[in-house]
């Protein structure tokens, strides 16, 4: 090849400075070679590295798109839109990632595998000839500088053939190493550029390769669906930089219109009246809690109403939590020691008072009058402002503080003729039919005017003046639980079928035709159309034991029965068409007194299918039908057995009295006879031990008669 400098194999023998002279060059070409070659493997190897980390992050990035259907997202989770676009586009980068893993593959064998070739091996046997070469040149310069010291006068023919031995091993062994070092050095000035070159050409046909790959599958599809995306993304840009603008806008408008609002306290009472015909009202309140016997404090929390209850909710809450009943309770405005703009609500029984402190005299105003509309239930009214109106004469006499509240409450605590179903229901209907539930439309299945019971009532309440007047004129306590002392459990426990379910009590009512098949139906509607009007929401869980004789209402902390109902005044169990999980049965119930007994229909929700309920309740009928017969059965068995037994005994007592008889009409027939004469045959009667002695008896009895008698 022309143009390559050659070192003169034939002038090694010589080994001329000139040769040596022109060694050294090729030596210094070779070691700049090395450390520019070095280099070059460095930058390779990064674009390999390279390469193969693109490979595994565009591998790793196609499958987070595939798996964007599996998040679960608060917001947008459900984008179908969004969840397709993304699965195209994971499609076409694994197909880029499958090209990223042969280029990687390729540049492995056409780039590196040349040059690492170079490097490893033909760069380290230079090195290592140079160092042979360097030995045998040192061996040669020794044996020559030996043979040079010979001396003429001590002529050793011995030692002359060693040393002459010697340098002719060292020339011959430091000629051929420098011819092949020679050669080596020669041959290196060809493999440079081959070593540059193919790494580099192995490069680009890597790279070329992998371009044509992807242009067969990037086809004019893909173009058109990147370009659909392309005008979406945009579309979504532009929409976005409208809502932005309306959202500034929106900002700019609200601190201009809210900029009196910052200030706690009410500038200007008359620009800002007192609303008093609210309904709904929500905001933060500070809430007084006690932390001891004399202490307290205050805590702010956000508070609204939801129907007839106040809730209140921390920050960092999900939902919030239930602070009083306001139904038929008071509210009155009162002066705190350390506190301005305070209020205190108290529940209708007066068990509990919850004391709130407003940020000014409006909002405590604007709470008391709310309150006392949810109190006076005018929220379920269609016409709420106009009830509203009715009331604000009450509210602006609560709003002023008095110190006469327990008088107050005193007056307003219910009275027990018109207060027996709300003892312990706090969403209960009362006697008198809400303005709410007069929309409803009630059918021949319904009695009229019904109210219905959203709360499950203890036995304490309802039967709490019978127990009060039995445990004083028996002298017995009564159980606080509503449950007898006398081991009414043990009746449970003996009995066949033990079945437990959790459920949610959502409401009774009074039924007409309790052995109607839409009656159970009808009364679902009702109650939950109910419990919608009055936004109750709230419901009881309990543990419901299905068991031979009697379902039981259990609560689940305290293991108390709360309802007990026998099993033979179920008249009928269903669970709703539609909504599996809803199931009611209707009871026989005792009516008062004097008066006849009434149908009653209770309607649950059960976390399992409530069909399953029903089945139960309808398995434990059978149980008990079967039962009642065999015991029937066996009763009837006993009577007759006893009826036989008595049969016996009365023919037993019959003979006994025959027997007694013919024994008395023997001895009268012996005592009416003579004294035992002889027979003609010369023999004479026995009688018996008793005929014997009856007469024995008789005798003295004459005797004494007769002496009686003189």
């Amino acid at each position: 090849m022309p143009g390559i400098e050659k070192l003169p194999i034939d002038e090694t023998l010589e080994d001329s400075p000139q040769t040596r002279s022109l060694l050294g060059v090729f030596e210094e070409d070779t070691a700049a070679m090395s450390n520019y070659c070095t280099q070059l493997y460095q930058a390779m190897n990064r674009i390999y590295d390279a390469q193969n980390e693109l490979s595994a992050a565009t591998h790793l990035t196609s499958r987070l798109l595939k798996e964007y259907d599996k998040q679960r997202f608060p917001l947008g989770g459900d984008d179908e839109v969004m969840s397709s676009t993304l699965q195209q586009f994971a499609k076409v980068i694994d197909e880029l990632s499958s090209c990223h893993a042969v280029l990687s593959t390729q540049l492995a064998d056409a780039m590196m595998f040349p040059i690492t070739q170079f490097k490893e091996r033909d760069l380290k046997e230079i090195l290592t000839l140079k160092e042979v070469f360097q030995i045998a040149s040192d061996d040669h310069d020794t044996a020559i500088n030996r043979y040079s010291r010979l001396s003429k006068k001590r002529d050793n023919d011995k030692l002359r053939a060693e040393v002459v031995e010697d340098v002719y091993t060292s020339r011959k062994k430091q000629h051929q190493t420098m011819m092949h070092y020679f050669c080596s050095l020669n041959t290196l000035q060809y493999k440079k550029k081959t070593a540059l070159l193919e790494p580099l050409l192995g490069y680009m046909q890597a790279q070329i390769s992998f371009f044509k790959l992807g242009s067969e599958n990037l086809t004019q599809q893909w173009e058109d669906f990147l370009g659909t995306i392309g005008t979406s993304v945009q579309n979504v840009r532009r929409e976005m930089e409208e809502e932005v603008g309306q959202m500034q806008q929106t900002i700019q408008q609200i601190e201009r219109s809210c900029d009196p609002l910052y200030a706690p306290c009410d500038p200007d009472p008359a620009h800002s009246p007192v609303c008093r015909s609210l309904t709904r009202k929500q905001g933060y309140l500070y809430i007084r809690n006690k932390t001891g016997l004399v202490s307290s404090s205050w805590e702010r929390q956000y508070f609204f109403t939801q129907g007839g209850n106040l809730m209140q909710q921390g920050r960092g809450e999900v939902a919030g939590g239930l602070v009083t009943d306001l139904d038929n309770s008071s509210v009155m405005a009162v002066d705190s020691d350390d506190r301005r703009f305070c209020f205190q609500v108290t529940s209708f029984d007066g068990k509990k008072v919850v004391t709130l402190q407003a940020e000014s005299r409006r909002d405590c105003e604007e709470w008391i009058a709310t309150i006392n509309n949810i109190s006076k239930r005018i929220y379920l009214s269609e016409n709420a402002e106009e009830l509203a109106a009715r009331v604000n004469q009450s509210a602006l006499e609560a709003v002023t503080p008095s110190p006469s509240f327990q008088q107050r409450h005193e007056s307003m605590r219910p009275g027990s003729k018109g207060r027996t179903g709300r003892a312990s229901s706090i969403s209960s209907v009362g006697s008198e039919p809400s303005p709410a539930l007069s929309v409803l439309s009630l059918d021949a299945l319904v009695a009229p005017e019904t109210p219905i019971q959203f709360d499950i009532i203890s036995p304490v309440s309802e039967e709490m003046s019978g127990q009060s007047k039995t445990a004083s004129q028996s002298g017995r306590r009564s159980n606080p639980f509503g449950e007898s002392g006398d081991g009414t459990s043990e009746d449970s426990e003996d009995s066949i079928l033990h079945q437990l379910f959790i459920v949610r009590f959502l409401g009774s009512m009074e039924v007409r035709a309790a052995e109607s098949a839409d009656v159970i139906s009808e009364t679902m509607r009702q109650i939950l159309a109910a419990r919608a009007i009055h936004n109750i929401f709230r419901m009881t869980e309990s543990h419901l034991l299905v068991t031979c004789d009697c379902l039981k209402l259990i609560d689940p902390q305290t293991q108390v029965t709360r309802l007990r109902f026998p099993l033979s005044s179920v008249i009928q169990c269903s669970s709703h068409q539609d909504n599996k999980r809803l199931f009611g049965f209707v009871l026989e119930a005792p009516g008062g007194q004097g008066d006849s007994s009434r149908s009653v229909c209770y309607i649950f929700e059960s976390n399992n299918d409530g069909e399953k309920i029903c089945d139960s309740v309808g398995l434990a009928k059978q149980i008990a039908f079967h039962s009642e017969m065999d015991r029937k059965a066996v009763e009837k068995r006993k009577e007759q057995d006893k009826a036989k037994e008595k049969q016996q005994e009365e023919l037993s007592k019959q003979r006994q009295i025959e027997k007694d008889l013919e024994e008395q009409s023997r001895l009268i027939a012996a005592s009416s006879r003579p004294a035992n004469p002889p027979s003609s045959d010369g023999q004479f009667l026995v009688l018996s031990n008793s005929q014997s002695e009856d007469s024995d008896a008789g005798g003295e009895e004459g005797k004494k008669k007769g002496e009686s008698e003189a």
